[in-house]
């Protein structure tokens, strides 16, 4: 069996079966695969419905919604209607699913999200029963998506003692130190490769990854190694072809923190593929994640490492990141040297169009993308963020004054090759700084050279009427055309900002870096025309350029 470099994440749940009408036909089902035919994808990836409930003709787990008698979704008793009513007819969905993959020369990883909430049973008899329960605990809303098994044991979750401290996060998860936990995790996995014809599975242990008590991480880590052999070997035994994909955190200090030894189920070949979650990001594009020690750990084993590559930015402009956008994070990728990309929640752009198909074609090759405009990013606050709070990321940056803040922008483009060919056709650095006004005076440095004024364009929005997506305020726009000697570096590039002064009668918060951008367009030979524009940026391209 052939190595797949591209896989794709599908949740089998979103643009699939809550989307048709019950009861859902064969070839709406197939159309998962379908939609993917004939692109790079070489793999898919595809949910187990919810976690603790199937989507599948399961005799070792519980099929979605079997015991609820009223539904408080109108999505969740569809998909178990059209669940229900596939498997009734002889047309089981995640075989129909398997072998239509196969029928277009795509390979195909049934995946399990290992870890998951539990809840409290609820019968409802009426709405008024339904907005009750929603004030009560914190997976209240999920209660309808959940398992006998997990109503019925309690005792086997890691907070059954009740004496963890409550903002423990994983209190509700399996304790994977039970042996019943284990073995009801591993019987769904089991069943699934025994009676289909699948090409490897994947474990979902980035979500929710906790799996023991914190005092009783140190035991556990060799428990889970020797579940994740147990998983491994059955795989294996099922064909020797298949493969065990694990997708983990990104942060490996947390996957130690929490029993996870990838070190030694990489050195004991458990694992023949490893994807790199940036869970900090929180559904959002992080261009600048560091997959290097995952690639550091891998090296010298038979394990594949692949970067989670989303494609949602949701800034104030944006939803989707633009196909330049969905280029600098894959050069970045690429060039910090995995073996390939897992095309992950990109079933949210459905259903699917030109722009998807066009960042599909070209994620699996950087030498391809290298010579095309790209759009690189820092994440910063959202209208789903609390303005101020604390992240993981470098902004938003609070400008003291006459103290200068920097943040890094790691960008792959060789600048300097692509001007001798005559191909770089425009650089753009943009600084959104909030909170000042038109006197503001501020300099600006990249890799510690400052840019001049004359390289100044200021867009002013400190009120906006509406925007495309939510109101970002109170800032000015800072946007460099760069020339020649201001040019950013291969690499990691430092942007540099100090606020000096502002109009001496305002009184507001501190001034802060808000966004930061590099935007780098080609043309598509020396001396060509530049006749295109990235459809998909629309405002954004009219408002910042």
């Amino acid at each position: 069996m052939s190595k797949p470099r591209i896989f794709f994440y599908h949740d089998g749940r979103h643009p699939l079966i809550y989307m048709y009408e019950p009861p859902m036909r064969k070839e709406e089902y197939e159309s998962a695969i379908d939609e993917l035919a004939g692109t790079p994808i070489e793999a898919v990836t595809f949910c187990l419905g919810e976690g603790r409930v199937m989507l599948h003709d399961t005799k070792v787990g519980e099929v979605w919604g079997h015991s609820v008698k009223k539904w408080p979704k109108i999505t969740r008793q569809r998909t178990h209607m059209n669940a229900k009513a596939l498997i009734e007819e002889g047309n089981d969905p995640l075989r129909l699913v398997c072998d239509r993959a196969h029928e277009v020369g795509i390979l195909f990883y049934p995946s399990l999200i290992v870890q998951w909430g539990s809840d409290t049973r609820r019968p409802l008899s009426s709405f008024e029963d339904y907005q009750a329960a929603l004030k009560d605990g914190t997976n209240s809303y999920l209660f309808d998506r959940s398992s006998d098994f997990r109503f019925e044991n309690k005792h086997l979750e890691i907070g059954a003692r009740g004496d963890l401290d409550p903002s423990f996060p994983g209190a509700t998860l399996l304790d994977f130190k039970r042996q019943e936990s284990r073995d009801e995790r591993f019987a769904i996995i089991e069943e699934v490769l025994t009676n289909y014809p699948v090409d490897g599975f994947e474990l979902q242990m980035h979500a929710n990854a906790y799996f023991f008590r914190p005092d009783e991480v140190e035991e556990g880590r060799g428990i889970l190694t020797d579940w994740i052999r147990r998983v491994s070997d059955a795989v294996k035994k099922s064909g020797p072809d298949r493969e065990l994909v694990v997708r983990v955190p990104l942060d490996m200090e947390h996957c130690e923190s929490v029993g996870m030894d990838l070190k030694e189920w990489t050195r004991q070949g458990l694992v023949d593929v490893l994807i790199g979650h940036d869970m900090d990001a929180n559904y959002r594009l992080n261009q600048n994640a560091d997959f290097r020690p995952l690639v550091e750990l891998a090296e010298g084993t038979d394990c594949r490492v692949v970067a989670a590559l989303t494609s949602y930015i949701h800034s104030d402009r944006l939803s989707q990141a633009p196909v330049s956008g969905i280029r600098g994070a894959a050069c970045n990728y690429w060039d910090q040297g995995v073996d390939g990309l897992q095309l992950w929640h990109w079933f949210s752009q459905w259903p699917y169009k030109a722009p998807f198909y066009e960042r599909v074609r070209e994620v699996p090759h950087p030498q391809v993308m290298a010579p095309r405009d790209k759009f690189y990013f820092l994440l910063t606050e959202t209208n789903t963020t609390t303005p101020g709070a604390p992240t993981a990321f470098q902004l938003p940056t609070p400008l003291e004054t006459d103290e200068p803040a920097t943040v890094e922008l790691t960008i792959t483009d060789d600048l300097p090759r692509w001007d001798e060919a005559g191909r770089v056709h425009e650089v753009l650095l943009r600084v959104r700084v909030a909170g000042v006004t038109e006197l503001a005076r501020l300099t600006f440095k990249l890799n510690g050279k400052k840019l001049p004024d004359t390289l100044l364009r200021k867009i002013n929005e400190v009120y906006k009427m509406s925007a495309p997506r939510y109101r970002a305020m109170g800032a000015y726009w800072y946007i460099f055309k760069l020339d020649r000697d201001h040019w950013p570096v291969k690499g990691t590039n430092t942007v540099e900002v100090t606020f000096h002064e502002d109009h001496p009668d305002l009184i507001v918060a501190t001034p802060y870096i808000r966004d930061v951008e590099m935007e780098i367009k080609y043309l598509m030979g020396k001396n060509f025309h530049r006749d295109f524009v990235d459809t998909d940026l629309g405002v954004y391209e009219s408002m910042v350029s």
